[in-house]
C-alpha cells in the first residue's frame, strides 16, 4: 500500500474471531496499532496477539451497550479507522422465527455497527482528522433472494448496508470514508465443521477478505466511499 498505516490507531470489533484475527494480522503487518474489544472476561485462548506490543485487547466490552461502546472508544487515542466485524448468524423458517430471535439479529449485527460507527465518527470529528469506517454486510443483505430461510439475518445485514451508504453520504467532505464488504460464505473452521460436504474451494478465504478490509481502512483508499464490495468467491 502506498500510504501507510504505520502507528495509526485502528479499532477492530470481532477482532478475536477467525476473520478478526486475519484482519489484525494484516493491520500489524502494515504497522497499525490495534484496539480490540472483547465481550468476555478474559482473552480467548485461540487469540494469538494477547501480548503483542501493538495490540490493546479490552475485556468485558459489550458492543450492544451504548455506555460500554462510548467508554471503549474514549480510550482510543487519535482514532484513524474503525472496522466492525462483530456480528452473528442464525437461520430458521420465518414461521419459526420468534420476535426475540429477530431482535437478536438486529442487535448483534445492525445495532453494534451503528453504535461503533457513531462512536468512531464522534472521535474523528472531535480530532478534526480524516478517517475510515468499514462495516460487514453479507450477500443476503445485498440480494435478499439469497436470504430465504434466514430472513432476520438478511434484514439485519441489509440494515448494515443501508447504514453504510447513508453514513458515507452524510460524511462526504469531512474526510471520513465509509464502506462495507458483503461476503458470501467465509472459509472458517466453524463453517467447515457445520458444512463438511460443501466445496470449500468456492468460499471466500479469510486472507482475501482481510486484504480487502485493510485496503478500505487504509490511507491508500482515497476514492471508495459508500461502496458495498461483494466478496462472493467462486460461488
Amino acid at each position: 500500500m502506498a500510504a501507510t498505516l504505520e502507528q495509526k490507531h485502528v479499532v477492530v470489533t470481532g477482532g478475536t474471531g477467525a476473520l478478526g484475527s486475519a484482519v489484525v494480522t494484516r493491520l500489524l503487518q502494515e504497522g497499525a496499532i490495534c484496539h480490540v474489544p472483547n465481550s468476555h472476561a478474559a482473552a480467548p485462548a485461540h487469540f494469538p496477539f494477547t501480548k503483542h506490543e501493538r495490540v490493546r485487547l479490552v475485556n468485558n466490552v459489550y458492543l450492544e451497550d451504548t455506555e460500554a461502546v462510548t467508554a471503549f472508544y474514549a480510550g482510543v487515542p487519535d482514532l484513524w479507522a474503525s472496522i466492525h466485524l462483530a456480528g452473528g448468524f442464525a437461520m430458521a423458517p420465518v414461521e419459526k422465527t420468534e420476535s426475540a430471535a429477530y431482535n437478536e439479529m438486529m442487535d448483534t449485527n445492525a445495532r453494534t455497527a451503528f453504535l461503533c460507527s457513531r462512536a468512531a465518527v464522534r472521535a474523528m470529528l472531535a480530532s478534526g482528522t480524516a478517517g475510515r469506517i468499514v462495516n460487514v454486510s453479507a450477500r443476503p443483505g445485498l440480494d435478499p433472494r439469497r436470504g430465504a430461510g434466514m430472513v432476520a439475518y438478511a434484514a439485519s445485514k441489509a440494515a448494515v448496508a443501508a447504514m453504510t451508504v447513508a453514513l458515507a453520504e452524510e460524511l462526504k467532505g469531512k474526510g471520513i470514508l465509509v464502506n462495507a464488504i458483503a461476503p458470501s460464505t467465509l472459509d472458517t473452521p466453524t463453517n467447515r465443521a457445520d458444512m463438511p460436504d460443501a466445496d470449500f474451494s468456492k468460499w471466500v478465504s479469510l486472507d482475501a477478505a482481510a486484504e480487502t478490509i485493510v485496503y478500505l481502512a487504509s490511507p491508500s483508499n482515497e476514492a471508495m466511499n459508500g461502496t458495498l464490495v461483494p466478496l462472493y468467491g467462486k460461488a
